[in-house]
């Protein structure tokens, strides 16, 4: 009695597998609803929020495009602006050296003309003071030879003339010793 009992249960309950009809079809309606909601309502808005955020990445792949291509070009003008500044550089620091060579050049000029300028003054000085030697020392030899003369002869030799004439001959007679 028991198996026909379990057997008759069975037979009512159908398969524990398989939902009840009513369980279906509420189950269908629910998801009915839920879709339309999703399809309607849900998936636009996702949709344009993943519109905006893909054109928002876009955009900024672009600037950063665009940044990227201007800092390339600054760095293109700066590596240019540097090569030329090197270059001129190079042209002050060799048109400084030319100075200086010419500044160098002028200095030794003008010390060679300055060294020749006081040679001269100094050649000429000497010369002028040979000469105030010569006639003061021919004065004085004059004066010595009247009075040597004049002790040697026994007479004074007072007569400007003679006095002259004699110590003339006197430093005659003394280069032609020489």
């Amino acid at each position: 009695m028991s198996t026909t009992l379990v057997t008759l249960a069975a037979e009512e309950l159908g398969n524990p597998l398989l939902p009840s009809d009513y369980d279906i079809i509420w189950s269908s309606v629910c998801f009915i609803i839920i879709f339309l909601v999703v399809w309607k309502v849900a998936l636009p808005r996702l949709t344009t929020i993943l519109d905006a955020r893909s054109a928002a990445i876009e955009g900024n792949i672009a600037k950063a495009d665009e940044a990227q291509k201007q800092a390339e070009a600054a760095l293109e003008e700066y590596t240019k602006q540097l090569a030329e500044a090197r270059a001129e550089a190079g042209q002050i620091r060799d048109a400084a050296r030319e100075d200086g060579k010419k500044i160098v050049a002028e200095a030794k000029e003008a010390a060679t003309s300055e060294a020749a300028r006081v040679t001269s003054a100094a050649q000429t000085q000497i010369e002028a003071e040979r000469q105030a030697a010569l006639v003061s020392l021919r004065s004085e030899v004059g004066t010595l030879a009247i009075d040597l003369a004049g002790g040697v002869v026994q007479e004074t030799l007072t007569d400007d003339s003679r006095a002259a004439a004699v110590v003339d001959r006197f430093l005659a007679d003394l280069e032609a010793a020489k």
